[in-house]
C-alpha cells in the first residue's frame, strides 16, 4: 500500500488535468452538496474537520458556505502540510478536545489496512458530533471507475464492509453523509439507507 503523499503524488492525481481523479470544480460542487443537505436539515455547523484534506479545496469551499465555522484541516502528507498550513495528523490517532459538527473524510480509508481502517472509523465515531462525510473507494466502485485515474494501492473493501462498521455510529442519509446517532434532527425513513 502507499506509503508516500509527496508532490508527485498530488501532481498526478490532483493536479495534471490528463491524470487527476477530478477537477477542482467537482470538488466545490461536491461541498456545496454537503452544505446544502446539511442546511435543508436544519444541522447547526460551527466548526468543520476535514481530516485527509489534501489540497484543501473541499474544506474551503465549505468555509465560503458557512462563514461563521471554524474548520481545521489535517494531513498526513508533510509536503501538504508545509505547503498549505495543515495540522499534521491521521485519520487513526488525530485527537480533538471537543468534536466537530462536520468532519470530512474523502479517498483515505483506502489506504489504510482492515485493522487500522477499523480503528480509524471508531475515530472517525469520536471526532463527529453531527454530522461525517465519507467518500471511499469500495471494491464495486473500482470495478466501475476510471482506472486509469485511480491509485490503485488500495485495499479494495466491500461497501457492506464498511456499512456494517458505520451503522454502529451513524445514519446513512445518501450522498456520502452519516448523521451521528442518536439523530437530533428528523429524518424521514425513505431518506435513511440500509
Amino acid at each position: 500500500m502507499r506509503n508516500t503523499f509527496d508532490k508527485a503524488y498530488y501532481d498526478r492525481y490532483y493536479r495534471n488535468p490528463k491524470t487527476r481523479v477530478f477537477t477542482p470544480a467537482v470538488a466545490r460542487r461536491q461541498a456545496t452538496f454537503i452544505a446544502t443537505y446539511l442546511k435543508h436539515l436544519e444541522i447547526p455547523i460551527t466548526n468543520i474537520l476535514d481530516i485527509g484534506c489534501g489540497v484543501g479545496t473541499v474544506l474551503k469551499t465549505l468555509g465560503k458556505e458557512f462563514p461563521r465555522a471554524q474548520t481545521r484541516g489535517v494531513e498526513p502528507s508533510g509536503y501538504l502540510c508545509r505547503r498549505y498550513g495543515w495540522v499534521a495528523g491521521s485519520v487513526v490517532d488525530y485527537r480533538s478536545d471537543h468534536p466537530y459538527d462536520l468532519v470530512v473524510c474523502n479517498d483515505v480509508l483506502g489506504y489504510l489496512n482492515d485493522k487500522v481502517c477499523t480503528k480509524a472509523l471508531a475515530n472517525l465515531a469520536e471526532l463527529s458530533a453531527s454530522v461525517l462525510f465519507l467518500g471511499v473507494l469500495t471494491r464495486e466502485d473500482y470495478e466501475i471507475c476510471d482506472q486509469n485515474r485511480t491509485d490503485p494501492q488500495q485495499w479494495m473493501r466491500s461497501a457492506a464492509w464498511y456499512r456494517r462498521r458505520l451503522t454502529r455510529h451513524f445514519v446513512n442519509v445518501g450522498g456520502g453523509l452519516f448523521l451521528k446517532k442518536p439523530l437530533r434532527v428528523t429524518v424521514w425513513h425513505l431518506d435513511r439507507i440500509g
